[in-house]
């Protein structure tokens, strides 16, 4: 993604989400009443000298390794053909497209579907970049927005859907809001959620042509909690704060706007990003799964989370093997790859990857049964795409 490590856990967090100047627009900082943690959060992260004594060591600058004399095992290559449902356009030139597939070809990964948020001139340049590799990227669109505070919107929106899927978009997405509407796409949509009526007959135009739609809502439960020492997804949490905002739905409130959306188009597949932020309580995921037949997730950026606890996240997988994809929505690089291969694959325990993650908790392998590993590597991406195209076909 060629940013740092903490800023690469937008993919954690997600999306062009809010950072830079438009997050500090949205979502300010408050920090007069965390002095301890402005001082912490003073100097670069992991700046600190190695000689620093542990009285003046930072919590932002801890960056335990492991000592365990346990399994360290290096996947080279995934067990079975992958399809990441979950990448963005991390290739700005031909290039680069090239170089990040010859990377896919010696991990195994088969294709990449490429959630460009993009619409008009530049999903069109982008789309014309990827298509110079037939069946390596699939190229989803997003939704033009112009002019959704004002009366009669909605026909120019559904025509520019229409003109992405004929020039070649094979979904929509990624859609995203944090509380204070869909703004994941230029213009933002301030104020209107994923179950806005307006919403209606977008929605329905990809279950008329078979697009099924990525969904990011909410964020990790730990940037609602208390920036406080009792928060142990703290020294992540904090850059992607949202407890100290006003305006915003809460975390609940945003799952309700997905799964009632999800309900209202049954025809239309949806995927919800990272779990649908549900890591903290997998069984919140589940309940959707099991009343919304049209809804699967991605794991994409939730690695760190859910390697916490390894157990419970492999038993969920085992009981929703068949609603669960891969993505990483973490960049091209091979090492990123192979790290969530690792944490899939493997039963190695105690281990740290600062490259991608900062909480500061160390990672386990779920150790997932082949059959599983078939599935959420890419037999339900194919089940995605199918889904979609007979709904579009059946007409109903």
């Amino acid at each position: 993604m060629g940013r740092t490590a903490i800023n690469r856990m937008k993919s954690c967090n997600d999306g062009p989400g809010f950072s830079g100047s438009t997050r500090a627009a949205v979502f300010p900082f408050t920090l007069n009443s965390f002095p301890w943690v402005l001082l912490l959060l003073s100097l670069p992260w992991g700046q600190a000298a190695p000689g620093t004594p542990p009285e003046q060591l930072l919590l932002k600058d801890y960056r335990p390794r492991s000592i365990y004399k346990v399994p360290a095992t290096t996947v080279a290559r995934a067990k079975f053909p992958v399809i990441d449902l979950h990448a963005h356009d991390y290739a700005k030139t031909d290039e680069q497209v090239a170089e990040w597939v010859r990377t896919m070809d010696e991990l195994g990964i088969q294709k990449s579907v490429v959630l460009s948020q993009a619409h008009g001139r530049e999903f069109d340049t982008l789309i014309a970049r990827y298509k110079k590799y037939p069946g390596r990227f699939s190229v989803w669109c997003g939704f033009d927005y112009t002019g959704y505070d004002r009366p009669g919107f909605g026909p120019a929106s559904v025509a520019e859907l229409e003109r992405c899927f004929q020039a070649g978009a094979e979904g929509v997405g990624e859609m995203g809001d944090k509380g204070k509407g869909l703004f994941y796409t230029t213009p933002a949509a301030w104020g209107m959620h994923f179950d806005d009526p307006r919403m209606d007959p977008l929605l329905e135009k990809c279950a008329e042509r078979g697009l099924p739609v990525s969904i990011h809502v909410a964020d990790p439960m730990w940037m609602y909690e208390p920036m406080n020492r009792f928060n142990d997804g703290l020294m992540n949490a904090y850059q992607w704060r949202l407890d100290n905002q006003t305006n915003i739905l809460s975390h609940a409130e945003l799952l309700g706007t997905l799964e009632r959306a999800v309900k209202k188009h049954p025809r239309t597949v949806f995927v919800a990003c990272h779990f649908a932020n549900c890591c903290y309580d997998l069984t919140r995921l589940g309940a959707m799964f099991d009343r919304c037949p049209n809804l699967y997730a991605d794991i994409s950026a939730r690695f760190a989370e859910t390697a916490a606890i390894p157990r419970a996240a492999a038993k969920f997988c085992q009981k929703y093997q068949d609603r669960l994809v891969y993505g990483t929505d973490m960049g091209r690089g091979k090492p990123m790859y192979q790290t969530t291969f690792r944490i899939l694959e493997t039963e190695d325990e105690h281990f740290y990857d600062w490259d991608l993650f900062t909480y500061h908790w160390p990672l386990y392998g779920l150790g997932l049964k082949d059959e599983i590993l078939r599935k959420v590597y890419h037999e339900n991406a194919q089940h995605v795409f199918q889904q979609a195209k007979d709904a579009a076909a059946s007409g109903r």
